[in-house]
């Protein structure tokens, strides 16, 4: 049977498109701005300003030339991927435990224990309990510093609860009749149904190591285990004040380049991982795990 649409219908999805058509404009035009900024030659800069639309024949990459050259780039690149892989992989080991464990309404003392959790999202402690923790089990200059504090993110933890508590309580059951154990059910039958869960909170984590940036200014002090963030935080302040002389920035590039390059270097890798990820954002996980 051929659906007819209504005019309410075709009028509604029709201001829907013309108000997604302004958001993605909205979007579009200052990223590509940053785009424009960071390619921009320094002669055009100074004499133009930033253009709006540059000609691909003007762009250059001397900006990402020289944030790219820069001794610690290597190195702060690298501190930064160990710090996403392991402080995700750690958050997502605390927190699936413990959102399938809140997910069981039969677990003694539940109510009590989503009290306190909730209770660490409404008050937070503060900056300074939590530094004087971290210096006082000497994680200063060690990147447990920044990946222990927030391993397990309550907002994170009551998504997952909420997904697992969705899970059909037959498929659990049925397990439990063939003698698995709780280890067992999360591992064998719980895991396989949540991979979009798991690769979007995964994500998010990811997305929060990966930006860490007044963390490592707090704990750190080594410069070998300086994050990416921070490495390109302290190019620019050197830059904005006429110290950057290792490479003769405003020579060949202005201050705007080098800060539009650092945008465009530090947000590419989660650029790049998230259309992968997407895909299992709205994907059904239980076609066909329950047959009636």
């Amino acid at each position: 049977m051929v659906q007819v649409k209504t005019r309410d219908a075709v009028i509604y999805q029709l201001l829907v498109a013309i108000f997604l058509f302004f958001v993605l404009i909205a979007i579009v035009i200052p990223f590509w701005r940053v785009v424009v900024t960071a390619f921009t030659p320094l002669d055009i800069y100074t004499r133009h300003g930033v253009p709006f639309f540059l000609s691909p024949l003007d762009w250059t990459p001397t900006a990402f030339k020289q944030l790219l050259g820069h001794p610690l780039f290597p190195r702060a690149m690298l501190n930064s991927i160990i710090i996403t892989l392991s402080g995700t992989a750690l958050s997502l080991i605390l927190t699936v435990p413990l959102a399938y464990g809140l997910s069981t309404r039969t677990l003694p003392g539940r109510r009590i224990i989503l009290f306190l959790i909730l209770f660490t999202f409404l008050f937070n402690p503060g900056l300074v309990p939590v530094y004087l923790l971290v210096t006082n089990l000497k994680l200063s200059d060690n990147f447990l510093a920044i990946i222990l504090p927030p391993a397990v993110s309550v907002y994170n933890t009551l998504v997952m609860m909420s997904f697992f508590e969705s899970l059909p309580d037959e498929l659990k059951e049925a397990a439990r009749l063939d003698g698995a154990n709780e280890l067992q059910v999360l591992w064998y039958v719980i895991l396989p149904l949540s991979r979009p869960i798991l690769l979007t909170i995964g994500l998010f984590y990811a997305v929060h190591f990966w930006n860490e940036f007044f963390t490592p200014i707090l704990y750190l002090n080594d410069k070998d285990l300086m994050p990416l963030p921070v490495l390109l935080r302290n190019i620019l302040i050197s830059a904005s004040f006429n110290e950057y002389v290792e490479f003769n920035a405003f020579s060949s590039t202005s201050v705007e380049s080098l800060k539009s390059a650092g945008v465009l270097l530090t947000m590419l890798p989660m650029l790049m991982v998230y259309p992968w990820i997407q895909r299992y954002f709205t994907k059904g996980t239980l076609v066909g795990g329950v047959k009636e």
